[in-house]
């Protein structure tokens, strides 16, 4: 039941629960009977993730007498407090809850101290224990604190990721935000907030947004979006934004930032497509801000945006504007061609009037991100012949040869399964190096519970010598794909060149050891060392 002071509240103020400005973005106990206007709207949107399940399950198997201590660990913002305090009251009989590990909240006592204290009451006592600490802290106690079982279950789990019957540890970490499926990427957590916010039946906020529109003073910016964010099209593009932010820009995505984010699509100062792309109050939207498809240079893009400069207006551009507006009124306002562009971004997938803007949906498609969603999955799992096959594709026709043409840019003559080993005065020394595809490594890796989407494991193998993985990210993959198309990496390459590298100098590791050495110049190419034949050992050394 809504307080009547909610009920006089407008759509803006209802949605403000969701900015981390709000007085809601952090949970605190509260004097039981004690309630705010806007709490059944911030129950309402509350949703349950798998950590909370998970960490439920261990408070109802914890038993008086069979203590555990339990960790929920993570990092500032990610909702550590939303779920203690919503369960500290429910088990109090049972188990004692530490919220906050960060703090002592006694001037004259460190945080260390306090969790010394803590685990020394936990000792004398027949109840179990809940820590909520972030992971930075979790290592300091490691290091600092004065019970040494906990230090070495901390650094077990830590180092090795290992837990004791006693000691469990739940972290965030471990939960990633976003999961690569047989078709696309996902976020079940966004998904679940936006069709929550949006849904047409049993939804508090519908009720407001259908108020808001009946108003005199009705906010049409703010219900444009609304409708908007309704559409299940626009709600999959928001998520594969953010999941391009979190692979291409490291973007860490904690949950209070994505309420955040969510709150300024919908209550931001402009329409969606201005809010989604140039958006300042949002640390989100400053790393989405690179993927605007303004940014794209395309023949369609490019001639759109110079025409309406020049005001050259076609009937059918005009038509599908008037179509636009009277679909969404919040539109209005827009009057840039930038401004538009982004509307047929974000409305590709929808049957709008004349469907003018289909013509952009080729600018707008992202190969890099499909290629790497694909690749990702075959290393989970390739069964089909088809599978296979473009597995070794990636193999063969980008890594393969991306290493080739890396390592041998300064000797380009060198053949494909040659490895540059140095060049002196025009003269090449290079080895044969028979790189292939480790498939018995593949497969062995793709049973492992790996559901980090940041990068794959890829496995090359020299005669019957597995490499070390290589950690492949999207930043990488481009990388490759680049360097097999030409492309020179420089200084602004430098993270994804490091991994590169690193492969590199692996390579040279066991080509300095290869029986057949050539040198290689304009001339042609001599043989001059063969451990098994009676050619003249030539030693080089490096200086």
């Amino acid at each position: 039941m809504l307080s009547n002071g909610v009920c006089f509240m407008r759509l803006r103020e209802v949605l403000t629960v969701l900015a981390k400005s709000s007085p809601y973005a952090v949970k605190t106990t509260r004097l039981t009977g004690l309630s705010d206007d806007l709490d059944p709207v911030k129950d309402y949107l509350y949703i349950e993730t798998d950590i909370e399940r998970d960490f439920l399950k261990y408070l109802n198997l914890a038993t008086v007498g069979e203590k555990k201590i339990i960790f929920l660990c993570g990092s500032s913002g990610d909702g550590k407090s939303e779920i203690l305090t919503r369960y500290s009251e429910k088990f109090k009989e049972k188990v004692h809850f530490h919220l906050d590990a960060t703090h002592s909240f006694n001037p004259k006592e460190t945080a260390i101290e306090r969790l010394n204290k803590v685990f020394s009451d936990y000792e004398n006592n027949n109840l179990s224990l809940v820590v909520g600490i972030n992971t930075g802290m979790l290592g300091n106690y490691a290091e600092e604190g004065n019970y040494s079982l906990v230090q070495a279950a901390i650094k077990d789990y830590l180092i090795l990721r290992k837990q004791n019957d006693e000691m469990i540890f739940l972290d965030f970490e471990c939960y990633p935000k976003f999961k690569l499926g047989s078709q696309d990427c996902s976020s079940d957590f966004t998904e679940k907030l936006l069709k929550r916010i949006t849904k047409k039946e049993n939804n508090i906020i519908r009720g407001f947004y259908d108020k808001e529109l009946l108003e005199v003073d009705s906010d049409t910016t703010l219900c444009t979006n609304f409708e908007l964010l309704s559409l299940p099209s626009v709600q999959k593009l928001v998520v594969e934004l953010l999941f391009k932010a979190r692979l291409i820009k490291d973007q860490f995505l904690t949950t209070r930032a994505l309420l955040d984010f969510i709150y300024y699509l919908f209550a931001g100062p402009s329409c969606l497509l201005e809010n989604i792309f140039t958006c300042t109050d949002s640390d989100i939207v400053t790393k989405i801000a690179d993927f605007d498809p303004v940014l794209l240079r395309t023949k369609f893009i490019d001639q759109y945006i110079l025409r309406q400069k020049l005001e050259l207006d076609s009937p059918a551009i005009t038509e599908f504007k008037k179509q636009i507006i009277m679909k969404y009124p919040g539109v209005v306002k827009l009057t840039s061609p930038e401004s538009f562009i982004r509307l047929f971004y974000l409305l590709q997938h929808e049957d709008i009037g004349n469907n003018f803007h289909d013509i952009f949906n080729d600018s707008f498609s992202d190969t890099l991100l499909d290629k790497y969603a694909t690749i990702w999955r075959l290393h989970r799992a390739s069964d089909s012949a088809e599978e296979k096959l473009e597995l070794k594709k990636f193999y063969r026709d980008i890594l393969q040869v991306a290493i080739s043409k890396y390592n041998n840019k300064n000797a380009p003559q060198l053949a494909k399964d040659e490895f540059l080993i140095t060049s002196r005065s025009g003269k090449h020394l290079a080895v044969k190096l028979h790189i292939k595809q480790d498939n018995r490594s593949i497969k062995q890796s793709a049973t492992d519970d790996n559901e980090n989407v940041g990068y794959f494991l890829a496995h090359l193998k020299i005669d019957e010598i597995s490499l070390q993985p290589i950690k492949i990210s999207i930043n990488l993959l481009g990388l490759l794909i680049r360097i097999v198309e030409g492309y020179q990496p420089n200084k602004h390459d430098k993270n994804a060149v490091v991994l590169l590298d690193e492969l590199l100098q692996a390579l040279h590791e066991i080509a300095v050891k290869s029986k057949t050495l050539f040198i290689v110049t304009s001339a042609g190419r001599n043989r001059i060392h063969d451990a098994e034949g009676d050619a003249t050992v030539l030693e080089v050394s490096e200086d």
